[in-house]
């Protein structure tokens, strides 16, 4: 070594200790790994297949795994165990393998890396998300392209264990799994929705490995992670507000912008096809089938196809993040005396769930309403109604979406949906819950009453219920929707568990609750009915029960397939009783309006069909890729809605990105655009709605969710790319609808 060679080489030690104790530590798997390439010695009788079929194939010298797999009754996959029983994979941001599809049919894939803890090979194609993360990919016909898994949110992980709380995303490992123990792999069809087709998926599979580049941030020096403005602190993109000038600036860019962008030309004062088809006027919204498509019609007699973006409030009901067991995670959270004191705010709702479910009243922060004050002035609340109105014209947007501002809608300046939910009466107490609620049992009389008098709040324009305030607050002058022409609708619920796919879970549910449950009653009467004697129940069901009464009694469910004929002809009942009691209620209170149902997410042709013979509209939140080959049950012709769908990145400085991901804004936006068209190509759609307007806190809201899913983030910035690509679709609409 020569002489001043050791000083230098301290010196560089010195640097690298420095680095990695303060912020970062050099890259680990930047190299990658094979996991499996396909080439000899592999065996593929090693792979274990359900519903499926796997085979080697050669290709240009190369050795490709082919997998055919059914979309039929169970879940098809193949499982790729780890040769060894498990694979370390701590070293590496993501497992990724080259995906092809074959077919003759768009189709989407889906990878699953699983944990311990599967069950035996008969179960091995659990949907549990416990212990496993998934990743997906569409693929066109004969389009290659990446599957990626990430294991690690971040490109970075932290130097030792640390807890965060109230997040569904969090930086570092994902909590679903432990990298250090990956004992399979799975290659999957994505979960599609009973409503829409499912393809047989042909792909061909190589180069599986683990790979990314992957750091070590200090734990120590990671909190506070959040800043005054409610953005991530260490990390930097295009549009991070930085200071209340940015704030400024932004407002006057983005008022040249809506200037020079008021919003699609061919539109009327209701975002209908001005230039287009002349249909009869009634002063409502109606549907209506045309040219073999189904449309929405204006009230001025004007096709009208429904394009929407929900929750586009301010109130901090909606937008605070909890701050108990987390104040370390924020850094210059203003005094309580300042003005910006009035966005702290307790809550003890947590009914979806998560962190603070359980834990009585906690504190919370509105990030988002505290820099609308920054940026706008003392008058930012009727500024931003009046900015709202403009913002969605000008991003090709006729329409508020569900959970949306009353006191915005009440402008009358973009036509609006009405949302009835959360009412409180009597649910099905052996069912299951979706979104914290089990079903609402149809068969009380509380149920008509309870959905009346939140109809009538509605009315009156107490439609909001506040968490700050405990009470139901007045949406200033919306009263009297009843007969306002600007209201396009009213949905009754949201994603109520109907089950996937099951036709008997709700008259099993009844089976097994108490005996004064008003739908057990019902099913009662209905057995007694065809069976007469309890003896000739017993004799079909395999059953023992000594007397009706013993059967209201007993909360034990009968063999399925025994009695499953008569489960099935209760669950239609109970859907139909359901969806007639919310139809007559609606029709009483607002007669001119159409019933858009409840917003789908589980559900089966049982549950659909019971909604067509009393909605106006079918609704769905189908939460995927591709909508354009969706149908409704055979036989049945009748528009649907979409009432959600979403994408997001965590390019932006969070950590969740959506129900579906994408890879970064372009991404998102790109997806975006093919949404919309496929709903746009399928003749039943007359809407989609985008959930939604704002994304969701960094830190997540009262349940957690902290998914980058709006149109504009915490500081009120708008997401450049999505908002173009909705401008693009919104100046298309009317032609490419009529066209395609």
């Amino acid at each position: 070594m020569k002489k001043g060679t050791r000083r230098i080489s301290l010196s560089l030690l010195h640097i690298w200790i420095f680095l990695n104790l303060v912020l970062i530590s050099t890259a680990a798997g930047g190299g990658g790994e094979i996991l499996f390439d396909f080439e000899p010695p592999f065996d593929v009788k090693t792979a274990i297949t359900q519903d499926a079929k796997a085979e080697l194939v050669e290709r240009e010298g190369n050795t490709l795994l082919r997998i055919n797999m059914a979309h039929i009754e169970g879940r098809a996959g193949v499982a790729l165990k780890a040769p060894k029983g498990k694979w370390d994979l701590t070293n590496y941001r993501a497992v990724a393998l080259d995906v092809k599809n074959i077919g003759n049919k768009a189709v989407t894939v889906a990878c699953r890396l699983d944990n311990p803890g599967e069950k035996d090979v008969k179960n091995y194609m659990s949907g549990d998300v416990e212990n496993c993360i998934t990743g997906y990919v569409r693929l066109k016909p004969e389009e290659s392209k990446t599957l990626k898994v990430f294991l690690y949110v971040t490109p970075w992980r932290f130097a030792e264990p640390v807890k965060l709380v109230g997040m569904w995303g969090k930086p570092g490992v994902s909590d679903k799994i432990d990298p250090a123990g990956v004992t399979q792999l799975l290659l999957l069809p994505f979960e599609n929705y009973d409503y829409l087709p499912k393809p047989d998926i042909a792909i061909e599979v190589d180069n599986i490995r683990a790979e990314g580049e992957l750091k070590t941030r200090d734990t120590e020096t990671f909190f506070p992670f959040i800043d005054k403005f409610g953005q991530f602190i260490h990390a930097d993109w295009p549009g991070k507000t930085r200071d209340e000038k940015d704030l400024k600036e932004r407002a006057r860019t983005e008022k040249k912008d809506l200037e020079n962008h008021s919003g699609p030309r061919g539109w009327n004062r209701y975002g209908g096809w001005k230039n287009g088809p002349r249909l009869e006027a009634t002063g409502f919204f109606r549907a209506e089938k045309h040219k073999g498509k189904w449309w929405l019609v204006d009230p001025e007699g004007r096709l009208f196809w429904s394009l929407g973006i929900d929750c586009v409030p301010f109130d901090a009901d909606f937008i605070m993040t909890p701050l108990t067991d987390r104040e370390h995670y924020f850094k210059d959270l203003p005094e309580r005396d300042s003005p910006f004191g009035r966005f702290y705010g307790k809550n003890s709702s947590a009914d979806l769930g998560g962190y603070y479910k359980g834990k009585g009243t906690y504190k919370t922060f509105a990030f988002s309403e505290s820099n609308l004050l920054r940026k706008y002035g003392k008058d930012y609340k009727a500024l931003c109604m009046e900015l709202t109105h403009r913002r969605l014209r000008s991003w090709g947007q006729n329409t508020i979406g569900g959970w949306s501002d009353g006191r915005t809608k009440a402008l009358r300046k973009t036509p609006y949906v009405t949302t009835i939910d959360y009412y409180s009466s009597r649910k099905i107490e052996g069912s299951k819950k979706s979104l914290g609620v089990k079903f609402p049992d149809p068969f009380s009389p509380d149920f008509r009453t309870d959905l009346r008098e939140r109809l009538e709040r509605e009315r009156a324009g107490f439609g909001r219920w506040s968490f700050r305030l405990g009470k139901h607050v007045h949406n200033e002058e919306l009263g009297g929707f009843a007969s306002d022409p600007w209201c396009l609708g009213i949905f009754v619920d949201n994603e109520l568990p109907w089950a996937w796919g099951e036709e008997i879970s709700l008259a099993l549910a009844s089976l097994a609750s108490p005996p004064d449950q008003p739908a057990k009653i019902a099913f009662l009467e209905d057995l007694k009915n065809k069976y007469k004697e309890i003896q000739d129940l017993n004799d079909a069901w395999g059953t023992d029960h000594a007397s009706w009464k013993d059967l209201l009694r007993t909360t034990e469910t009968p063999d399925e397939k025994k009695a499953g004929p008569d489960l099935r002809d209760f669950y239609t009942r109970i859907a139909e009783e359901y969806f007639r009691v919310c139809r007559g209620e609606v029709k009483r209170a607002s007669p001119n309006h159409l019933y858009l149902g409840c917003r789908f997410q589980q559900c089966n042709d049982r549950a659909v069909r019971a909604a067509a013979k009393y909605c106006d509209l079918l609704s769905y939140n189908p939460y995927c890729y591709d909508v354009s080959e969706y149908r409704p049950p055979s036989g049945i012709d009748m528009p649907a809605i979409i009432g959600e769908f979403q994408f997001g990145a965590i390019d932006r400085g969070m950590f969740g990105s959506a129900l579906v991901a994408a890879e970064n804004q372009q991404d998102r936006a790109a997806k975006y655009k093919s949404y919309v068209q496929g709903a746009l190509r399928n003749p039943f759609y007359v809407g989609a709605h985008w959930f939604m307007y704002l994304s969701f806190n960094t830190t997540g809201e009262p349940w957690g969710a902290n998914f980058q899913t709006g149109f504009v983030d915490v500081c009120d910035t708008p997401y450049d790319e999505i908002v173009q690509a909705a401008r693009e679709m919104g100046n298309i609409l009317y032609e490419y609808r009529l066209k395609n």
